[in-house]
């Protein structure tokens, strides 16, 4: 069976702990399988083969990729210590808005250090993409990257390959979009794709099982905390505007009735560099039961934010 050849933009958390899962559940029969939605769909974690990459950081670019995945600013988990060189260089990217400004400058441990090289075309990123034979474009861009994401999006399209979004830019979602890799029969999948166990899933089951048990939710709202290079850039509130939209709209379809805008608080919050890739939501949930009596629910989810979040891509 052939492998399914895919191309990464963003060499970050998510793409180290992907290659990593990768390497992890290579060689294992399902009986030693944890942590997976789906260990067998015809093809096996292990028959993903990342054939090309895309960064920006000079601590990545020009790197095999298996070294670059462990290269700050990258900070999360390391569960599979020896991954194979893949004979495959981190290409010079193009930046655009995925540097947001206020890390222009910040201290190189938590940020992003452009490496001074001529950012690449959009002939160059097909070009690459096409000679690697990939089939598929992860876009693993920071949030709020919108000209960027849409940038590759062109790319996938002329370079003829799909698209997967696990950003909050609304690109699958876009009717328009959609209908432009329809016409050249290409998949694409997003956006700002779930994580395997995290706030969002979870707020949605509890707001549902809040629907079914006859309980009127009044108010509610989820707060996240995380130390990563994502939390430190989403500091920059003005790039968040698409992600509280994703996130609160995943709760509000939940509801049996919309809750009102003042109502309702979903997204990133603060960091905390200490965190470091470790993700805690606050979640608050008031309501009301039989003979309208109140009620509240608070609970607190601590996770590991990438291997949570790249497992639905892995899966």
């Amino acid at each position: 069976m052939e492998k399914i050849r895919v191309a990464m933009v963003g060499v970050g958390n998510c793409a180290s702990s992907l290659i990593q899962g990768i390497e992890y559940y290579r060689g294992k029969f399902p009986r030693d399988v944890t942590g997976l939605m789906h260990w067998d769909m015809g093809y096996k974690p292990s028959d993903i083969e990342v054939v090309c990459a895309f960064d920006i950081d000079s601590r990545k670019v020009g790197r095999d990729v298996s070294e670059a995945i462990f290269s700050p600013p990258n900070c999360t988990a390391i569960f599979q210590k020896k991954v194979p060189k893949k004979g495959v260089r981190v290409r010079m990217g193009r930046i655009l808005d995925s540097l947001a400004p206020h890390m222009r400058g910040y201290d190189p441990r938590y940020s992003f250090v452009p490496a001074p090289k001529k950012e690449a075309t959009a002939k160059e990123v097909v070009s690459a993409i096409r000679a690697s034979g990939a089939e598929i474009l992860l876009n693993y861009l920071p949030s709020g990257s919108e000209e960027a994401a849409r940038f590759y999006a062109r790319c996938a399209l002329e370079a003829q390959v799909g698209f997967i979004n696990n950003i909050p830019v609304f690109i699958a979602s876009d009717p328009q979009w959609a209908r432009r890799f329809e016409r050249k029969n290409l998949p694409i999948i997003g956006d700002d794709i779930k994580s395997q166990l995290g706030a969002t899933i979870v707020h949605r089951v509890l707001t549902h099982l809040f629907n079914v048990r006859g309980v009127r939710l009044e108010r509610t709202y989820q707060l996240n905390i995380g130390g990563n290079t994502d939390f430190l850039n989403m500091l920059d509130r003005s790039r968040l505007s698409s992600k509280r939209v994703s996130k609160t709209e995943a709760v509000q379809s939940q509801a049996k009735n919309r809750l009102p805008s003042e109502n309702i608080h979903i997204g990133p919050s603060d960091w905390v560099a200490w965190q470091k890739d470790n993700k805690v939501c606050f979640l608050r949930m008031e309501g009301r039961l039989f003979g309208d009596v109140p009620m509240h629910l608070e609970m607190r989810l601590s996770v590991e934010d990438s291997p949570n979040s790249s497992t639905p891509s892995a899966a």
